[in-house]
């Protein structure tokens, strides 16, 4: 090969270097990233247990969770925690006698209120609904959306002996969305229990 043939030899492999270069910068340049994703969650299908008999109220609740009493430093008698252990979510439960005095039945639902609307700041939408349910009960629900620690609170009473409170929370820092399955999920089942619900005299 004379040296003008290694001349023009050389030429072409370096237009065909930088032309591959520049091609290679390009699909670099023009890379977008993955959108993110969350991990597919599977959810077993529902299966539900009774309770004890030693509480003012009943209903029946998930196979997959356990009832704990309720620890905090301001619980009272018959306030538990419906704990779902590999969601590391709690349906907070607080019982309060009414004993036939309006007086503390509007309290109980002041506070009821009270403690859904303090969520406001930090919730994007909050739909408030009246339910009844199977056995009779009228129910409030509350569902949440956003970025809020209750996404579900409700309550319901039978305006002379009972008054029940509820709120789901779970123990995760998780963003809401990437928890949209499971919270469904507890959701259908506290509409459950809220059906089997029965009121009961404690002596």
């Amino acid at each position: 090969m004379n040296k003008f043939n290694r001349l023009i030899f050389f030429c072409i492999s370096i237009t065909a270097l930088l032309g591959g270069g520049v091609w290679l910068c390009s699909r670099e340049h023009n890379y977008l990233p993955k959108p993110f994703g969350y991990q597919r969650i599977v959810l077993p299908v529902h299966e539900y247990q009774s309770m004890p008999d030693s509480l003012p109220y009943s209903f029946e609740f998930s196979r997959y969770a356990i009832l704990v009493e309720d620890t905090c430093s301001v619980t009272e008698p018959y306030w538990i925690n419906v704990h779902y252990p590999d969601f590391m979510a709690d349906i907070q439960l607080t019982y309060k006698p009414v004993n036939n005095n309006a007086q503390l039945l509007r309290e109980y639902l002041q506070d009821a209120y009270s403690l859904t609307v303090k969520h406001c700041i930090k919730a994007s939408a909050i739909e408030e609904r009246i339910l009844k349910t199977l056995r009779g009960h009228i129910v409030v629900v509350a569902e949440l959306s956003g970025q809020v620690p209750t996404q579900c609170q409700f309550y319901t009473t039978d305006s002379v002996d009972h008054f029940l409170r509820g709120a789901l929370y779970f123990r995760t820092a998780s963003q809401n969305d990437s928890l949209a399955p499971i919270i469904e999920f507890i959701k259908q089942d506290i509409l459950h229990m809220l059906n089997t619900l029965v009121w009961k005299d404690v002596n």
